[in-house]
C-alpha cells in the first residue's frame, strides 16, 4: 500500500487548485466588474413644492423652513410637512425638500402607493409622465396635485469627474451592491452626472428594507451591468 505524505497532499493539491483556476483570474477581467465602494442614502417618502402649493398649504408668502441639509448641494429637508390622502388611504406626516420648484412632485415607495391605493410610475425624478394623483393636505389648505406621484427609480448622483473615476456615463444602467447581512443587488440603476451633485447613490425604503439596512446611510459597491 502507498501512502502519501504531507507534503505530496500539500503539491497534489496545488496542482489541483491551480489547474482549476480557483484561484486566478482571467487576464481580460476588468477589474470594475467586483464593484468599487459608493455612499449609499435612503430617501424616505417626500414632496417637493411649487410657490403656488406652498402658499395655499401653509399660507400666502410662507416660507419652507430648515430643518437640515441634504447630501445634495442646495437641497433641504423642511421642519413643515404635510399629508397626502386619496379616496383609499392617507399618510401622515410626510416630509417636505427644498427649495420650492417648478412642478409638485410627490415620491412614494411601492409600499406607500398600495397604502394610497394609487398605481405610482417607477421612474426618475422629474419624469411625471403617468403620475398618480394626490391631494395634499396642510395646515391652512388641500392642493390637488394630478400627476405628481412617483416611485423613484433607484440612480446614482455624481459629478462629470465622478463618473470618469468610476468609468460611467450619464444615463447609464449599472448595478449597485449592498453590503449588508442579507446583501442585496440592485440592478437598472441610473447614472445621473451634474456639475452641481453631490456623489451617492439613492434607495427608498423597500429597497433598504429588502437588505436590512440599518440607519441612513451605508456604503455600497457600484458595479458595471454586464
Amino acid at each position: 500500500m502507498n501512502y502519501f505524505s504531507e507534503s505530496d497532499i500539500r503539491d497534489i493539491v496545488a496542482r489541483v487548485i491551480a489547474q482549476s483556476g480557483l484561484c486566478t483570474k482571467p487576464a481580460d477581467q476588468d477589474p470594475r466588474e467586483e464593484g468599487r465602494e459608493i455612499p449609499v442614502e435612503i430617501s424616505a417618502r417626500h414632496v417637493h413644492l411649487t410657490r403656488e402649493a406652498m402658499d395655499t398649504l401653509f399660507g400666502n408668502g410662507s416660507e419652507l423652513t430648515r430643518k437640515r441639509d441634504l447630501s445634495q448641494p442646495g437641497q433641504f429637508l423642511a421642519e413643515e410637512r404635510v399629508k397626502l390622502v386619496t379616496a383609499r388611504g392617507q399618510l401622515a406626516n410626510v416630509g417636505i425638500l427644498g427649495p420650492l420648484r417648478k412642478e409638485i412632485q410627490v415620491e412614494l415607495s411601492l409600499t406607500d402607493a398600495r397604502t394610497l391605493g394609487v398605481e405610482a410610475p417607477i421612474c426618475l425624478s422629474g419624469d411625471l409622465e403617468g403620475a398618480a394623483d394626490v391631494l395634499i393636505v396642510g395646515p391652512e389648505g388641500v392642493v390637488t396635485a394630478r400627476g405628481a406621484a412617483i416611485v423613484a427609480k433607484a440612480h446614482v448622483h455624481m459629478t462629470p469627474g465622478d463618473a470618469r473615476e468610476y468609468g460611467v456615463h450619464d444615463g447609464e444602467h449599472v448595478s449597485v451592491r449592498l453590503g449588508t447581512e442579507r446583501a442585496v443587488t440592485l440592478n437598472d440603476v441610473i447614472v445621473r452626472v451634474r456639475e452641481d451633485y453631490a456623489l451617492a447613490v439613492h434607495i427608498d425604503f423597500d429597497e433598504a428594507n429588502a437588505a436590512q439596512v440599518s440607519g441612513s446611510h451605508i456604503t455600497g459597491l457600484l458595479q458595471k451591468a454586464r
